[in-house]
């Protein structure tokens, strides 16, 4: 082989790595994401088809607060308006979407736009102590290069980056075992 092709091959493998390895780095992996003070995207797996606890409509976002099956089965024992809090392992997500009329359809309902972002909480007693017992995460969605970030002081509404970030506006729900939730009736 001459010279030349040989720094030809070389070139070539080395755009054929960059290309394929950009492409791989470029997809997002979000379960790799995790919160100052331990919490992570990937204590959540599955989430998208755990069972609804409620739905919401707070200004512009439509939401779904769902529950795994630890939270569920508190809900239908009666946590927590027995005066029980929920038990450790509970989980929550509340993904929320911008809201968008369905022009074509009967009355022209708002429906799920485009996502905004998924907030979590889980029950860990020894884990977040000194919050409750509950741990939160709030991660960002940004739909032009389909990635998630943690959610900051700079979003609307703010969100704190850590464990703790939601423990400040549950303090009011403190008899709730600090869940704004309820269980509606089937």
């Amino acid at each position: 082989m001459t010279r030349i092709s040989s720094w030809l091959m070389v070139i070539i493998a080395v755009v054929l790595v960059v290309l394929v390895g950009g492409r791989a780095i470029s997809a997002q992996d979000k379960y790799t994401l995790k919160v100052p003070n331990g919490l992570a995207f990937s204590e959540f797996k599955g989430y998208e088809g755990w069972q609804t606890i409620s739905i919401s409509h707070n200004g512009e976002m439509l939401a779904v607060i769902l529950g795994n099956p630890a939270m569920i089965d508190a809900y239908k024992a009666g946590v927590p308006g027995n005066g029980k809090p929920f038990p450790d392992g509970a989980k929550m997500a509340k993904i929320h979407w911008n809201a968008k009329k369905n022009e074509t359809a009967p009355g022209q309902p708002l429906v799920a736009g485009t996502l905004h972002d998924v907030d979590f909480m889980v029950k860990d007693g020894k884990r977040f102590s000194d919050s409750g017992g509950w741990g939160y995460g709030e991660f960002e969605y940004d739909a032009a290069s389909d990635t998630f970030r943690l959610g900051t002081t700079a979003d609307k509404p703010p969100q704190g980056n850590d464990a703790k970030c939601g423990f400040a506006c549950h303090t009011v729900v403190k008899k709730q075992d600090y869940v704004f939730t309820e269980y509606p009736k089937r």
